[in-house]
């Protein structure tokens, strides 16, 4: 277990003028689908900037034990599909790690495969639930099993093919609404969704990528539009190259807006809109952002400079938080140093992430010295603020580590994120753009 200590940013160690280019590694939602949809698809995929993550990996390694083969070529992954009807029944237990994508979009592929398998986690999924997912599965026809709090281990027994349903989404829930869509592929007739499905949109925009079609159908006036998915249909192999992640981008443009570090430019990130949300609210708290796409095609994907700027304080409602969920945590460390009251509401969802990342928050700027108020779905937080610098609780959780790195370099006095190795999860090489960027270490 390994713990980072943080020094305060010093411009007397840092030219104000500099102006850092870098890269983040490449995006981890959409890694995750090209390593599932070349598996499922007729032919050889090559995967180029995959992430290469503990996420990532533990997806990786459930599909070689469903019979895919994945394999490197140099710095890209190749993946020799199985398609649809390919995949064979595991010896061991499939083990999802850290990864609540890779477990419920593995859920919804197996449930149209004739076999039974067992999922597992770490102690980190075994807490996060479930049902949401297996809901709709046993719907179609598929038979899963749970604890009795309705968490990891998942024991379930798929079949083919599945019953088709329609089906409202009682949440905005990209893993939910992608296991729906991958298991209507192997349905007897047409999957519709309703409900809360304008969340993230890699599945629909990776699944048209590889050959599928996903009808969406909007309404006016309504952001939310029906999905539908015609089972049978067959995934055709396609090369993809992954974007940087801006997620991870999120806190170097946090760290830009908050330290006068001279101007960040991140290239080659995702821009999809399902996921800028934090862009436009950076620029709603006087940020001073600039982005552009560069190019379309699976995704959206451009290049972001950021400098540093007074913050203000602003407002985030239900509406907004799915495309700023793994965000919040950061946005939380921006309001403490933003004038004004900063409220979020509607983010119940961070509850369940890797750890309750609301009362992770809390917990540690309270120690800091800070000060919130903590919502059932949300947090009010007035600032300005001065932090201190503390120890620093990561919980494990990739996102809470990253956070507070960055509220450590506003604090007066050094501080110390302990378990700061869950950074690997999603961005392994986290610290070492860090010292790039500031010198802290």
């Amino acid at each position: 277990m390994s713990h980072t200590h943080i020094h305060p940013y010093s411009a007397t160690r840092n030219s104000l003028q500099q102006h850092h280019i870098i890269e983040v590694p490449g995006d981890k939602s959409i890694s995750h689908r090209a390593l599932l949809f070349g598996a499922l698809a007729n032919g050889v995929t090559r995967v180029s900037s995959l992430l290469e993550a503990q996420d990532v990996n533990s997806t990786r390694s459930c599909l070689i034990q469903l019979g895919a083969e994945i394999s490197r070529d140099g710095s890209d992954w190749i993946v020799q599909g199985r398609g649809a009807a390919g995949f064979k029944a595991p010896t061991d237990s499939l083990n999802c790690g850290n990864s609540g994508t890779t477990i419920r979009l593995l859920m919804g592929i197996l449930a149209g495969q004739p076999f039974e398998a067992h999922l597992h986690g770490d102690a980190s999924l075994s807490k996060r639930p479930m049902k949401r997912i297996a809901t709709p599965l046993r719907q179609m026809g598929a038979q899963i099993q749970l604890t009795d709090d309705q968490t990891p281990p998942v024991q379930m027994t798929g079949t083919r093919p599945l019953h088709p349903i329609h089906y409202s989404l009682p949440v905005a829930s990209a893993q939910l609404k992608s296991a729906v869509l991958l298991a209507g592929l192997a349905a007897e007739g047409m999957t519709q969704l309703t409900g809360h499905t304008h969340s993230r949109d890699h599945t629909e925009r990776l699944l048209k990528h590889f050959g599928v079609h996903v009808e969406a159908t909007v309404q006016r006036g309504n952001p939310n539009a029906s999905l539908s998915i015609q089972g049978g249909q067959t995934l055709s192999a396609a090369n993809v190259n992954v974007p940087g992640d801006i997620s991870s981008a999120a806190f170097w443009l946090g760290l830009g807006a908050l330290i006068p570090c001279g101007k960040i430019e991140i290239q080659n990130v995702l821009l999809n809109p399902t996921r800028t949300g934090i862009l436009s609210l950076l620029q709603k708290m006087g940020a001073r952002i600039q982005f552009e796409i560069t190019s379309t095609e699976p995704e959206p994907v451009g290049t972001i400079q950021v400098e540093h700027s007074d913050l203000r304080a602003i407002d985030i409602l239900p509406p907004e938080v799915p495309t700023l969920i793994d965000e919040l945590p950061l946005i939380a460390i921006l309001a403490t140093f933003a004038a004004g009251t900063t409220t979020v509401r509607g983010a119940e969802e961070l509850r369940v992430k890797e750890t309750d990342r609301l009362e992770a928050i809390a917990k540690n700027l309270r120690a800091m010295g800070g000060e919130i108020e903590l919502y059932p779905d949300g947090f009010a937080i007035h600032g300005p603020q001065t932090l201190r610098g503390a120890a620093i609780d990561s919980f494990g959780d990739h996102r809470i580590a990253m956070a507070f790195s960055v509220a450590a370099l506003k604090a007066q006095g050094s501080s110390e994120i302990r378990e700061s190795e869950c950074v690997a999860i999603s961005y392994p090489t986290f610290y070492e753009t860090l010292n790039e960027l500031t010198g802290s270490r």
